[in-house]
């Protein structure tokens, strides 16, 4: 029909880097919204990547203070950086973390392949501003804490593990082998395959691990020192995670137990013996509720900033993180 112009239908979602720029973001930054759960995204139903709908821009676009604030919400700082915010010394804050009062969200291997751990400076801003902390802040270190610095406790590795496997659940989206995917990202190749039941199904878990941070060519010290970050060492914190990774394939054999026992040769996975965990240590009254405490965390009912109690003992990576700053 003569004056008709036919006009392409606008997309409802675009690219994670086309999102990016409208929103003013650079590339890290807007991995660490998405992650945070500040942006929010789809899967994408052609290939296996994430997209951003058009009407999520819009409503982040319409906050007050666009772009401001939402760059602000992913601000990050380092001890320094968080030190300044809090006006106190590096070394205070350097032990407030390194005790588990601050959860670090990043990190990275500076020129001397030294760990430098990263904050949100939006936490490190409210933790400050708490009247409950005041005291953590100036004047003499409380006694409890000071005997956790001098023995040694850095809980920063195990916090991060620990927030890292949120984000990583979070994308698991309900699907349980790819939460078993996530718990066996973060646990020693031995004790994923104990947990597994047939190689088909270890092969399956091996396919379904989200890429851990990259820090260096494989097989290069600084990878090396990721790997060690990201990998649990601790007994019990394996054992946790360990248990969480057991109930996640049982949900998933539960949700697919044709394929399972066509892919295992075996008539059930219920019938079969349950593979003995790691050995457990002697727990004191102290231990006992600190491993409560700590996998509520694991399991995201802990609020942020918790203090850790005071039974926490030398953080798995402490060779390594003893060094970072």
């Amino acid at each position: 029909m003569p004056g008709t112009t036919l006009t392409a239908p606008s997309p409802t979602t675009c690219t994670p880097s086309r999102a990016a720029r409208e929103l003013g973001l650079n590339r890290a930054e807007f991995e660490l919204a998405v992650q945070l759960g500040r942006i929010r995204t789809v899967r994408d139903e052609v290939g296996s990547g994430r997209r951003v709908e058009r009407a999520e821009i819009d409503r982040i676009r319409a906050d007050d203070g666009f772009p401001e604030t939402l760059r602000a919400r992913v601000r990050l700082v380092t001890t320094t950086g968080a030190a300044a915010l809090m006006n106190i010394s590096p070394g205070r804050f350097a032990r407030l973390a390194r005790l588990g009062l601050l959860v670090p969200v990043r990190f990275y291997l500076n020129r001397y392949r030294v760990v430098v751990w990263q904050y949100l400076a939006e936490e490190v801003e409210e933790f400050a501003a708490r009247d409950m902390n005041a005291h953590l802040l100036e004047g003499r270190t409380p006694e409890t804490l000071r005997s956790q610095v001098a023995a040694g406790v850095d809980l920063r590795a195990r916090n991060w593990r620990g927030r890292h496997l949120g984000f990583l659940l979070r994308d698991a989206e309900g699907d349980p082998w790819a939460r078993a995917g996530a718990l066996a990202a973060l646990l020693p190749p031995d004790e994923v395959a104990a947990a597994t039941e047939s190689p088909a199904e270890q092969a399956r878990l091996n396919r379904l691990r989200p890429v851990p941070p990259r820090h260096g060519a494989p097989g290069t010290p600084s990878a090396d020192i990721a790997e060690e970050l990201m990998t649990a060492q601790d007994p019990d914190e394996i054992m946790w995670l360990r248990a969480d990774l057991e109930q996640a394939l049982a949900e998933a054999r539960a949700a697919s137990p044709g394929e399972v026992r066509a892919r295992s040769g075996r008539p059930s996975p219920a019938s079969m013996p349950r593979r003995p965990g790691p050995p457990v240590r002697p727990q004191t009254p102290e231990a006992a509720r600190e491993r409560r405490r700590l996998l509520a965390w694991l399991r995201g009912r802990r609020s942020r900033n918790a203090v850790v109690p005071t039974g926490a003992g030398r953080s798995d990576g402490a060779r390594t993180c003893l060094r970072g700053t």
